[in-house]
């Protein structure tokens, strides 16, 4: 029997697509677009079910992700690199403008492919680009952090930024409560609280268990 990522998720948000679309249609529009121009690329790294990529308004738009359904879950105005990402990435030096990842470090093996994909993300990125990184916060989650099969790497908003930062990038904004760890459960929360949520961040101090990092490429390599 397989334990690959199409069975995992395939089980694991089976009869909730749809709803989480709509969850990701708010989050995109009311949240992550402040970051995104509407000229700029956008690579989404372990894009999955592309439900960011998808709703993200942008001039270009990729997908990185060895999921077989990654292709099939996206529109067709994203270009998809089908791929192991701890190996080399197909993806052109400074290409892209702003990287995206969502609830992905945390699944990789080892905190070695961690580094692989963080030095492959300063590549990608164009001078000034930005990196947008959210997972689960194990300081604030460590009860249910391995209820998940696929979970590796244990990480928090502090041992994040000091990755992103050894890989060469500058952080910029570090929310160490932002989305409910809940948020990628089998439930998707209703769009009329997602809005609310986004609205009022004294929730985000209560039931945040994921971290947001935003960090910069600078324009002149780090010394």
């Amino acid at each position: 029997m397989s334990h690959g990522p199409q069975s995992i998720y395939a089980r694991r948000f089976a009869g909730t697509e749809a709803q989480r679309d709509k969850v990701w249609q708010i989050l995109t529009r009311n949240y992550f677009q402040r970051w995104v121009r509407p000229t700029d690329a956008v690579l989404d790294l372990g894009a999955g079910y592309c439900e960011f990529i998808n709703n993200i308004q942008a001039a270009q738009k990729f997908a990185l992700d060895l999921n077989p359904m990654t292709p099939l879950k996206a529109s067709a105005d994203v270009t998809v690199f089908s791929q192991d990402v701890t190996q080399p990435w197909a993806v052109a030096s400074g290409l892209v403008d702003v990287v995206f990842t969502s609830n992905f470090f945390e699944h990789l093996p080892q905190k070695e492919d961690l580094s692989h994909c963080l030095d492959e993300i300063y590549r990608v990125l164009r001078p000034d680009g930005l990196l947008l990184a959210m997972g689960p916060n194990i300081r604030f989650c460590f009860n249910v952090y391995w209820d998940f099969f696929d979970h590796y790497l244990p990480l928090s908003d502090r041992s994040m930024l000091e990755a992103v930062e050894l890989a060469g990038l500058r952080g910029e904004k570090v929310i160490s409560r932002f989305l409910p760890f809940t948020m990628k459960g089998k439930m998707p929360p209703l769009p009329v609280f997602v809005r609310l949520y986004l609205l009022l961040p004294i929730f985000w101090s209560v039931l945040g268990k994921q971290f947001l990092i935003v960090a910069r490429k600078p324009n002149a390599p780090t010394p």
